[in-house]
């Protein structure tokens, strides 16, 4: 795989691509944000599987290269920073980052998620809405499922329509921007509305990998899409169990 390391600091680059090295990544450290960009404009070279997007940049805050980013090229981006609070962590996913990770972290972590975004299947760019939290209890059936497959048809849940060969969400008709693991996530909650999916097998499902820090992740997702969609309840937090998605009445 070939990654993009954006990265001001040099000594920090130079530690984690000795390191990406020697598990087989081609890196190419960026120290900026507008070397970044043109790294990734059609012209800047090679092609590339990953970006791992510091936040703290020299020239412009790391969100705004995220979204430039997004706007460019569908190419996954994982956060990679020192800014650990939620409400961070939520606007770098509406903004189209596929994954947030909070510095120091386990560098086994960060290969497990490196090679999680490298297996989904590619998004169309584009601009992502705003997001908020919010946390609604109950419980019901816990089942084991299959992830929904990309040939499956469309789905009608209330006012949200989910059609899985294109990846496209409308709320009321109107269009959606997700993430990938966000519309994945959503997904793989409508194939069974009612039904509680355990945290254990959405994290495998979603992220492929059984990491035990995702779980923090999935939060953040949920509480994205629950903004996303403009109806909280529509997925429902059983707690020590997992979540379900709720058909709202009406």
């Amino acid at each position: 795989m070939r990654l993009l390391l954006v990265e001001d600091d040099d000594r920090v680059a130079a530690a984690l691509s000795a390191v990406l090295g020697k598990h087989g990544f081609d890196v190419r450290h960026a120290r900026s944000g507008e070397e970044a960009i043109q790294a990734l404009l059609p012209d800047g070279g090679p092609g590339f599987d990953c970006v791992l997007l510091d936040l703290g940049l020299p020239d412009q805050d790391g969100f705004e290269v995220c979204s430039r980013i997004r706007r460019r090229t569908a190419t996954p981006v994982i956060m990679v920073t020192a800014r650990s609070d939620v409400r961070s962590r939520i606007h770098g996913l509406n903004l189209g980052a596929d994954d947030y990770v909070v510095k120091p972290y386990d560098t086994g972590e960060l290969l497990a998620r490196i090679h999680a975004v490298g297996r989904r299947p590619p998004l169309r760019p584009g601009p992502a809405p705003n997001a908020g939290p919010a946390t609604p209890p109950s419980g019901s059936p816990v089942v084991s499922v299959p992830a929904p497959a990309a040939e499956d048809g469309p789905i009608t849940l209330g006012r949200v329509a989910i059609e899985p060969s294109t990846r496209q969400v409308t709320v009321g008709g109107d269009p959606v921007a997700l993430t990938r693991k966000e519309f994945d996530l959503l997904a793989l909650l409508a194939q069974r509305p009612g039904v509680v999916f355990r945290r254990e097998q959405i994290i495998s499902e979603v992220w492929r990998t059984a990491w035990e820090g995702t779980g923090r992740t999935l939060e953040v997702h949920v509480a994205s899409l629950r903004s996303k969609l403009r109806t909280p309840a529509m997925i429902e937090t059983v707690r020590g169990v997992g979540y379900r998605l709720v058909v709202p009445a009406g």
